[in-house]
Order: C-alpha cells, then sequence, then structure tokens
C-alpha cells in the first residue's frame, strides 16, 4: 500500500511539473508575438508592391545601370576624335644675320628675315575612317554592356523578390500549420489527462510548436536580408520602409527551346558584343595593312626680309614617313590583328556554347518545377492533408500512437514549404530565361 501511494504522488507531481511546463512554454509563445494568429501580422499592414513597379524604379535608380550609361556616352565620344586629322602647326622663324640681336642684317642681308609658316600632319587615306570605325565598334560592344548589366540586375531584382514573396507566404503557412499543430497538441493533452497517453506525446507536441516558432524567427531573418537586398538594387535608403511582395502565381512557359534559342541569338546581348568585337578585330586587321603605307606632311613657309631692298620667299615641303621597319613593327602587328580576331572568333563561338547551355539548364529546371507542382496541387497536397485528418480521428480515438499522427503533420508541413519554394524556383527560372533571352514571358 505504502508503494502505491508513492506511485500515486509521483504521478500527480509529474502532472504538476508537465502542467507547469506547457505554461510557461505557451508564454514564451505568447511573449514571442501572436505567430499562429489568424489575424495578419504588421508585416502584411503594408502595401503590396507589384514587381513591374520595382522594376522600372531599378532601371531608373540603379547605380550600376547609371555607370554602365555614363561609360557608354563616354565610349561614343571617342569616333570624332580619333577620325579627324591632327591640329596643324604653326611656326613662326627669325633669321638675323652678322649679330645674334634681333633683326640684325635685316636691312643688308637677303638672308636675315622673319618668316610665318604652317604645317599638317596627313594620314594615309583610309586609317583615319578606319580609326573612327574601330572607336564606333567599341562603343557598341558599350551599348551591348549597358543592356547586359540592366538585365543582370534586374534578374538579381526579380530572384530576390520572388525568394521574398516564398518566405512571406511560408510563415503565413507555418501561421496556418500552427493551428494543425494546436489540435494535436490538444488531442495529446486530451488522452494524457483521460490515462491513455504519456507525458512525452504531449511534450513532443510542444517541442514541435516551439520548433514552428523558432523557423518563423528564421524566416524573418531571411527576410531582413533579402530587403536589404532589393534595397540596395532599388537605390533606396536601408531605413526606408519595407517591400510587401504580391503573391507567388505561376506563369505558364508556353515558348519552346528551340524558340527561346532563336531569340537568344538575336538579342543576348553577351553573344551581340562578341559580334562586335570581331566586326572591330576585322576592322585591325585593315587598319594593320594600312600601316605598310606611308603618311604624309606638308608644310608652307613666308619668309619676309626687308621689303624695300628684297623680295620675300615662299617654301612649300612634302615630308613622307616610310615604314623601312616592316619586319619589326608591321608584319608583327598585323600578324597580332589577325591573332585577336581569331580569338574573337573563338570566343564568340564559346559564348554562343555558353548561352545555349544556361538557356536549356533554366528551361528543363522550369519544365520540371512546374511538372512537380503540377503532382503538388493534383496529388501530393491534398493527400497529406486528408492523411493527417484520418491520422488526427485515428489518435483521438485511441487506435493510432502518436508518432504516426506527428509524421502526419509534419508531412503537411513539408509539402507546404516545397511547394512555394518550386514556385519560387519556378519564377526565378523564367526571370533568367527573360534574362538571356530578351523576351517578357510574364
Amino acid at each position: 500500500m505504502f508503494s502505491i501511494a508513492r506511485r500515486n504522488i509521483a504521478v500527480r507531481l509529474s502532472r504538476a511539473v508537465l502542467s507547469r511546463s506547457i505554461s510557461a512554454l505557451l508564454l514564451f509563445a505568447a511573449l514571442r508575438g501572436p505567430a499562429f494568429a489568424q489575424e495578419p501580422t504588421s508585416s502584411h499592414a503594408l502595401a503590396v508592391t507589384p514587381l513591374s513597379e520595382l522594376l522600372t524604379e531599378a532601371e531608373k535608380n540603379n547605380p550600376q545601370i547609371a555607370a554602365a550609361r555614363h561609360g557608354s556616352e563616354a565610349a561614343k565620344q571617342v569616333p570624332t576624335q580619333v577620325s579627324t586629322r591632327p591640329d596643324p602647326q604653326f611656326t613662326l622663324q627669325h633669321f638675323s644675320v652678322g649679330s645674334p640681336r634681333p633683326f640684325a642684317g635685316y636691312t643688308n642681308s637677303d638672308f636675315a628675315y622673319i618668316g610665318l609658316g604652317v604645317s599638317q600632319d596627313i594620314p594615309y587615306p583610309g586609317k583615319l575612317r578606319l580609326k573612327g570605325e574601330i572607336a564606333k565598334r567599341e562603343a557598341d560592344v558599350s551599348q551591348q554592356q549597358i543592356e547586359s548589366v540592366r538585365r543582370s540586375v534586374l534578374a538579381e531584382l526579380k530572384a530576390a523578390y520572388f525568394q521574398l514573396a516564398y518566405l512571406s507566404k511560408t510563415v503565413a503557412i507555418l501561421e496556418q500549420d500552427g493551428e494543425l499543430l494546436k489540435q494535436v497538441r490538444q488531442a495529446a493533452d486530451a488522452r494524457y489527462r483521460s490515462g491513455m497517453g504519456t507525458q512525452q506525446d504531449l511534450l513532443q507536441a510542444q517541442l514541435q510548436q516551439t520548433k514552428l516558432l523558432r523557423e518563423i524567427a528564421m524566416h524573418h531573418l531571411q527576410e531582413g536580408k533579402l530587403e536589404a537586398q532589393i534595397k540596395q538594387l532599388l537605390n533606396r535608403p536601408q531605413d526606408s520602409p519595407d517591400i510587401e511582395p504580391t503573391d507567388l502565381v505561376e506563369t505558364p512557359l508556353v515558348q519552346t527551346y528551340a524558340e527561346l534559342l532563336a531569340a537568344a541569338e538575336v538579342q543576348n546581348p553577351e553573344i551581340a558584343s562578341a559580334k562586335k568585337v570581331i566586326e572591330k578585330q576585322s576592322l585591325e586587321v585593315d587598319l594593320a595593312r594600312k600601316d605598310f603605307y606611308p603618311d604624309f606632311n606638308v608644310q608652307y613657309m613666308w619668309q619676309r626680309n626687308d621689303p624695300t631692298q628684297f623680295r620675300a620667299y615662299y617654301m612649300l615641303s612634302v615630308g613622307v614617313r616610310v615604314p623601312i621597319y616592316r619586319g619589326r613593327k608591321q608584319r608583327p602587328e598585323l600578324a597580332q590583328a589577325k591573332a585577336e580576331k581569331l580569338r574573337a572568333g573563338s570566343e564568340l563561338q564559346a559564348q554562343s556554347q555558353q548561352v545555349a547551355a544556361e538557356l536549356r539548364a533554366e528551361y528543363v529546371l522550369a519544365q520540371q518545377t512546374s511538372e512537380l507542382l503540377k503532382m503538388h496541387r493534383e496529388g501530393l497536397s491534398p493527400l497529406s492533408r486528408s492523411e493527417f485528418q484520418a491520422a488526427l480521428a485515428t489518435y483521438q480515438s485511441n487506435k493510432q500512437d502518436f508518432r504516426a499522427l506527428l509524421a502526419a503533420f509534419l508531412d503537411v508541413l513539408r509539402l507546404d514549404e516545397e511547394y512555394w519554394q518550386n514556385v519560387a524556383e519556378y519564377e526565378t527560372a523564367i526571370a533568367r530565361l527573360e534574362q538571356i533571352t530578351g523576351l517578357s514571358l510574364r
């Protein structure tokens, strides 16, 4: 009888300790905020910002895009400079006879004079034009770099936005699934109070509820990082109001891989830039051939001495720069230009292959993710929730252990998170396809 009494006292003490533990955990959950409440949280009170508005803002304010534009504007000023003839050179001469004094011998010697002259360097015909064309191709490359930077920034913004939307949606899912877990805890508590359940079942339910709180806190941390990244891309102050994304929606992809590849070959800035480099190097080869021909210099001089006694002198000079060191300069220059042209051709081929590979990878990712989303919608998610409801009813009727019920709940939670993560990955793949092809797919 004494041992039975001791066992009854121990059970009552255990229940009292468990009750206090549950109360403490519930108090912790309350202090952390209404994580499982149905009413909107403070973050959801923000005005929803469509992605299109952020893209327009990024194109206008992003400093990387602005820097690329300024660089292109600077490159556009070069062709006129390099295709203009050298400035003429004006000369003033004074020649004295018999003494270094100014105008010595000016009245008594026809060698003493004051002269005015002008000289002009004249490159071989076609050289300046080629230099201007080369500079234009470089400006075209800079223009393509603007588009490349613009697409890269917008794709990064889209990826961050979709990830932020995923986290926002997941937080709401965790709050909703927290209500399911509340039912699990209530069922475990009811069985424990009736003497058919164990203390471990109730503690496991409460532990899982605390894990959900921790996961919500981690999602809020990731949201903060993404908010900082988006504000940086938008060139907004970091203390500006946070951005609330719209709901994730799967964008249908109707284009085939062949259609996307054809668009990329025409509109991809990296490929277009590589083609401009080939054109530039072809002009460099032509210019190197032109360097085998001479350049010219024309000089005209007017010389004046005492006009009362002597006549003026007029002198025209023509100079020619003869490229006599061809083996040491012009031929290596031409060989270098030809090698650079071959290198540019290989780089174009490599760039085309890289674009095709990246496009194929993103296209396959989008297709496979779309199939996964269909499986989630039509099978996995509805079945998991049905399984959970059946497991809950079976557990409440004392026909199933707690581990099976908890496993059914964790399946619901995992599949819900996976679904929206796949939506975010799918939309990010669509954004990458837009970046590669230049098409608007949404």
